[in-house]
């Protein structure tokens, strides 16, 4: 009897998998249904006339030599009133010129904070957020990172979106850019999946993704949800933890900017370790989301993926098994490639999905790893061990 059951087990198998690529199917399905309801942000004809609001733009930058100081001239130079825009950098620890590079753009109106704990934090990112935003003078919090570039009309396109909508969290689009390599192509198209996702559950009104390379919010609400509290204790979150707890006060009042001119552009990994590194941060708090549906939607995608390579080990004893794994992993690339059609038409990226069913096998075996990788142990980040 025994082995009758151990012998059904391949068959078992099959059979969740096309169960599993059903459902995925249906949320990618949803996914595609959310970006479609999000409606092109299109800036105001001369925004420096019609603008009102203050904005403190805020990077925390450690070890930022080589990028600091382009971003900076990028923010300086948008089309933006000069009075409303405050610009505030808190370097953390960085043990090169970051510092020194900030400090020649004072002149200009740039301020420099740095972070001196000497204990030990997990998130220095949040700690140096924090400090800004206390020093802050502005109404909208602008955050971004301290390696990105920016077209001329980011800041407005931004701004004019909070003043015409009245939300209280403002997603931006990031992309890849300037990608020297085949692996970080690769990385753009994957990129695109993760910005399309956010942006999409958003407009379904379930947000549950950013990105804290482009992200604003108000003042107030950060204050008056007492900042990073409850989640400062981990490297990563200061974008999505964050996200929700804005979600859990105000769900309806979170907007994703789609607009070329909001996208900020920064570089994709050279080298797998560095990308391996930074999706184990990221992934690092997903078990940690109050909302136990994206925990649940996270382990469904994940135990998909754990499906179609059993299937791909149960064709040794399930001649049929290998068909079924074939089937759905083609019906999984052509859902990914209709979500990612727009999303890549919209950042200019379409020539990449060429690259989609290459990524789209990798990728299985990539989410099984850093599922487990994210949720153990610790990792270096910026020259630091955390967990």
């Amino acid at each position: 009897m025994y082995l009758k059951l151990i012998s059904l087990v391949p068959e078992i198998i099959s059979f969740l998998t096309v169960v599993f690529t059903v459902i995925y199917v249906s949320v990618i399905l949803y996914l595609i249904r959310g970006w479609q309801r999000i409606d092109p942000f299109k800036l105001p004809q001369d925004p420096s006339l019609s603008l009102t609001t203050k904005v403190s733009v805020l990077i925390a930058a450690r070890n930022e030599e080589r990028n600091i100081g382009d971003t900076l001239t990028d923010i300086l130079n948008q089309n933006f009133p000069s009075e409303l825009l405050e610009i505030i950098v808190v370097d953390d620890h960085s043990d090169d010129h970051t510092a020194e590079i900030i400090r020649s753009f004072e002149d200009k109106g740039v301020i420099l904070l740095q972070l001196n704990e000497s204990e030990r934090l997990n998130s220095y990112k949040k700690k140096a957020i924090t400090e800004g935003i206390h020093y802050a003078s502005g109404e909208l919090m602008v955050a971004t990172d301290a390696d990105c570039r920016m077209g001329p009309d980011w800041l407005a396109t931004l701004v004019a979106m909070y003043e015409e909508k009245e939300v209280k969290l403002i997603s931006g689009p990031v992309v890849y850019d300037q990608e020297k390599s085949f692996f970080e192509r690769l990385q753009t198209l994957e990129f695109l999946y993760l910005i399309g996702l956010g942006a999409a559950g958003i407009g379904n009104g379930r947000s549950s993704t950013c990105n804290g390379a482009n992200l604003a919010y108000s003042k107030e609400v950060f204050l008056e949800l007492g900042g990073f509290q409850g989640i400062d204790d981990l490297a990563s979150g200061d974008d999505e933890l964050f996200l929700h707890k804005v979600v859990s006060r105000y769900p309806d009042q979170i907007a994703f900017c789609k607009s070329e001119s909001a996208i900020v552009y920064t570089d994709a990994k050279h080298t797998v370790r560095s990308f391996i590194s930074q999706r184990r941060r990221w992934a690092s708090k997903s078990t940690k989301y109050k909302n136990k549906s994206l925990v649940m939607l996270g382990v469904g995608i994940w135990t998909f993926n754990v499906l179609l390579v059993a299937n791909l080990i149960a064709a040794i004893f399930f001649k049929g098994a290998l068909a079924i794994a074939g089937y759905c992993i083609v019906t999984k690339v052509l859902a990914e490639y209709f979500f990612l059609v727009p999303v890549s038409r919209f950042a200019k990226r379409t020539n990449y999905l060429i690259y989609l069913p290459l990524l789209s096998i990798v990728h299985i075996f990539y989410l099984i790893y850093i599922g487990i990788a994210g949720n153990s142990g610790t990792y270096q980040w910026k020259g630091r061990e955390v967990k």
